[in-house]
């Protein structure tokens, strides 16, 4: 006589959740590690799911849910010798980007703006991307993808983009405030302004000094320290240059400015006064310590997640600005 076959029937993540006592969608983030589940609830589902030889079908997921759960997120910076990607800029946005995203159960793509036609770019749920280019080149090859977009930079008059970024125009302005309270009445703004967010701190630095000052806009491509030292060196070697203080649109921009400064026996900040931007790790330990401009990048970076996040849900997300701070030091 002939044995009978036996059917199994496939264990399914509504089985697994009613086995558990909880609902489906605590038993998919339960089995994707996702911080949301207690470890005790988590434990718990991992080890009924080994019992009864479950495992969940991530590409069966995605394709039935029509998603990916994972974002790109688009670094706009050519890493140079004086500017590494390890510098605080990307790395603290891309910290607050990632604990946001992969809270809520979702993987982080990362990559560059040369790298966009690769397949788990393509097939991402969203873009994230940090920075807006010389230009805004770089948004307009991303919106060019008709994906959800948020941008880390400036708004921009006309943009239908969502923006997260700092209050640039104030941080110029704190910086053209503290100028004035040292009476310093010769300056130079250094940085490229064909950025965004650079043109925003020149603006608010200009408009803020208004007759009280004369303002020199020396204009580097480059966010470095060699960039920074080149510029006030050739600067220093024009006939009747003069100026007392000088803003730089970043740190290491400042850092150069300052040894350029030195090797011609001008003190800082006795002689010229110096302020950077981003305040990041070294600008306290410099000497002297630099004042610089604070941006707070790790919340940027939770708050561009959250609004990749709306968007992905379909929910009416809006551009927002967070609060920059002067730190002021002995330059």
């Amino acid at each position: 006589m002939r044995a009978k076959k036996t059917v199994t029937t496939a264990l399914t993540m509504e089985d697994l959740a009613k086995l558990a006592g909880v609902s489906k969608i605590t038993v998919s983030r339960a089995l994707r590690d996702s911080p949301l589940v207690t470890p005790e609830t988590r434990e718990k589902i991992r080890a009924l799911a080994e019992e009864q030889g479950y495992r969940l079908n991530v590409s069966a997921r995605n394709l039935r849910m029509g998603r990916s759960y994972s974002v790109a997120v688009v670094v706009e910076m050519t890493p140079v010798r004086g500017r590494p990607m390890s510098d605080p800029y990307p790395l603290e946005l891309l910290g607050g980007i990632t604990q946001e995203l992969t809270t809520a159960g979702y993987s982080v793509v990362l990559t560059s703006k040369q790298l966009m036609n690769t397949a788990p770019v393509m097939g991402a749920d969203g873009l994230i991307l940090l920075g807006q280019g010389s230009h805004g080149e770089a948004v307009r090859t991303l919106q060019q993808t008709g994906m959800p977009l948020v941008v880390w930079g400036a708004p921009e008059a006309d943009t239908d983009y969502i923006v997260i970024g700092s209050d640039n125009r104030k941080g110029g302005i704190s910086a053209a405030e503290r100028f004035i309270a040292q009476g310093r009445h010769k300056l130079v703004f250094l940085g490229d302004v064909d950025h965004a967010e650079v043109q925003e701190r020149c603006a608010g630095f200009i408009d803020a000094m208004g007759g009280a000052a004369t303002v020199h806009i020396i204009r580097p491509k480059a966010f470095t320290f060699e960039a920074g030292f080149d510029s006030i060196s050739s600067l220093l070697k024009k006939k009747g240059a003069s100026f007392d203080g000088v803003f730089a649109a970043s740190d290491l921009l400042a850092m150069g400015a300052i040894r350029a400064l030195a090797e011609k026996n001008l003190r800082v900040p006795e002689n010229v006064s110096v302020i950077g931007y981003d305040d990041t790790p070294g600008a306290a330990s410099f000497v002297p310590p630099l004042t610089s401009v604070h941006q707070y990048l790790r919340d940027g970076g939770v708050l561009l997640a959250k609004k990749m996040l709306g968007l992905i849900e379909g929910h009416q997300v809006a551009s927002e600005m967070l609060p920059t701070t002067l730190m002021v030091r002995q330059t």
